[in-house]
Order: structure tokens, then sequence, then C-alpha cells
């Protein structure tokens, strides 16, 4: 059995093993492949495994022997699930690895906003403070989190840990999330969600109809002292209406962790501005997040191998 790795890298830079996954074939490591090189690299694979690689029709077709695809992330779009269903080849992922690491880093950036310690770290570091008239220094106001009130669009797994969190912290939960419900929050529409929120924190799964929801329109409703936090999926914002919201000072500010593109332009909207905190998509990249991907990657392949395939995305298997 052929088991191709397309893309290990970023969950394995050296700090785990992949002994888990080769007892099952011969394993074929790639840290990277282009869009040029999955067809050829795929095409004897008994198994694929793919973080952010696509894994196109094309290449499907192409592996005559394909029998499994998983994928090493939670989210799935990359594969063309309907070209693999055509073939009756399932098409496994990871539904949930990383829920304490982002939401410990939705959190750490909702700190950075409002506490801005590394500002003023880098303000001691240059000697500002040594050489300050008062015994304390603050370069930007500092902000308290209790009482102020968190909106949080998808009340899921990460959604429900950022709600206890803050919560614990004094603040007030708010939601959007139909269906969904957590003691101690209030569910709201939308819209109100926007206007009476002191935090609004981006945690919904990219689909169908909800590309770029957060628009112009969508930041009008949030309050200027308002701040916008998005560790979910960056095509969730429109980053031009975004970018010049904060240009203007229509909001505080915002932090993101996820840009539509990654890695982004040279020159994106977002990238500079002063009143915008932007981390390299590492929410979810903890040692413990990542072992977890490499645990659950063995068991979907053991249990596949085994006839009973788990956390399959297709429909109908």
């Amino acid at each position: 059995m052929i088991i191709v790795v397309t893309d290990g890298y970023a969950l394995n830079p050296g700090d785990l093993s992949w002994s888990g996954i080769s007892k099952f074939g011969e394993l074929q490591y790639y840290d990277r492949s282009s869009s040029e090189e999955v067809p050829d690299r795929c095409a004897a694979a008994d198994i694929i495994i793919t973080n952010k690689t696509p894994i196109s029709a094309e290449t499907i077709a192409g592996a005559k022997h394909l029998k499994m695809i998983t994928v090493a992330a939670t989210g799935f779009n990359i594969v063309d699930v309907q070209a693999a269903t055509k073939r009756r080849i399932p098409v496994c992922n990871v539904p949930a690895y990383g829920t304490d690491s982002v939401a410990q880093h939705t959190i750490a950036l909702m700190l950075e906003l409002t506490n801005h310690v590394g500002l003023h770290e880098q303000a001691v570091r240059k000697g500002e403070w040594q050489s300050a008239q008062d015994w304390c220094l603050a370069k930007t106001p500092i902000i308290e989190l209790a009482q102020k009130t968190i909106g949080i669009v998808g009340l899921g797994r990460i959604g429900k840990k950022v709600a206890g969190v803050a919560m614990a912290l004094g603040m007030n939960v708010i939601f959007n999330d139909p269906g969904k419900r957590m003691k101690g929050t209030k569910a709201k529409k939308l819209d109100e969600l926007f206007r009476e929120s002191d935090f609004v924190s981006l945690h919904c799964p990219l689909k169908a109809g909800n590309e770029g929801f957060v628009n112009a329109g969508m930041i009008a409703l949030m309050k200027p002292t308002a701040f916008l936090i998005n560790t979910s999926r960056g095509q969730l914002i429109h980053e031009a209406d975004l970018a010049e919201a904060l240009k203007s000072n229509r909001i505080a500010g915002a932090a993101l962790d996820v840009l539509s593109k990654e890695p982004p332009p040279e020159y994106h909207p977002l990238i500079g501005l002063s009143n915008c905190i932007i981390t390299p998509h590492n929410a979810w990249i903890s040692f413990e997040a990542r072992q977890r991907i490499m645990n659950t990657t063995v068991e979907n392949i053991q249990k596949f191998l085994n006839g009973k395939p788990q956390h399959v995305v297709n429909a109908g298997f």
C-alpha cells in the first residue's frame, strides 16, 4: 500500500513522528506540492493525506489505485468530494483538534487589543519607561473586559470555549447560531449582535452564502469603539471594506489570524494598519493540536482498513 503525504511540513516540521502512518505501508512524503506536481505524485497512491494541497478531479481520476483521501485538518473544501464520491472513495477529515488552541489564541488577540502587551514591552525595551517622568507608562488606553459584551458568530466547539473564558473574565456573551444554546449567554439576530457587541468574534465555517458577509454594511452597524476578531476563515470578511473602516476609524480595531489569501500578497490592504493586528494563521499550530491531528489521521486510516471508516464527509458513506 502506498500512502502519499502531499504537504506534511506545516503539520510536522520535525517535532512529531510519521511512524504511526508508515506502519500501514510505503510512505511517500513531501513537505509541499505544487498543483502541477500533485497528479504525478499521487498517481500510484492508495491513500492520499493532504493538509492544504488541493486534490482535484484530475488527480483523483489519475490515481487508479486510490482507495481513501484523508485531510489532516477540519476543512475539506480543497478536495473534489464529488469526484471522490463517484469513485466510492471516502474523504475523511479531523473534525476537532484545535478547540483549546484556537480559543486561547482568540483570547490572546482580544487581550492584545485591550492591553497592548507587545507595544508596552517594546516601550520598555526601547528605554521609554526608564526615561518616563512618572512611575507608570501607558502609550495607549487600557480597556477592562469585565462587563463588556462579546458577540460570538458561530457557537460550535471553539465558540463555546471562547464564550466560557469570556464569562470567566466577567464579560456579557451574546451569540448568533440558530438552534444553539449555552447557559449564561443570549441568542441574537446577526444585526443585533453587530450593533450591541464591544467585540465581535467569528467562529463560523465558510459556506455558500456567507463569504464576505462582514462587509461595509455590517461593519457600519458596529460601535465606533468596537473590535472585530477573526480566527475562523479569512473569506468571511470583505477585506477592502474592513481596511476602509479601520483607516477611517469607523471601528476601533481588528485582530485577525486568517486572511482570504494565504500567504497574503505583498500589498494586502490590512497589513501595516496601526489598528489591525494580524497573526500568520497559527492559532491552530500548538504542538498539542498538531499531535491530535496526527493521532486522528492514524485512526482514520486504521478505521478505514478495518472496514469502518470514520469522519467521512462524503454523503452516502
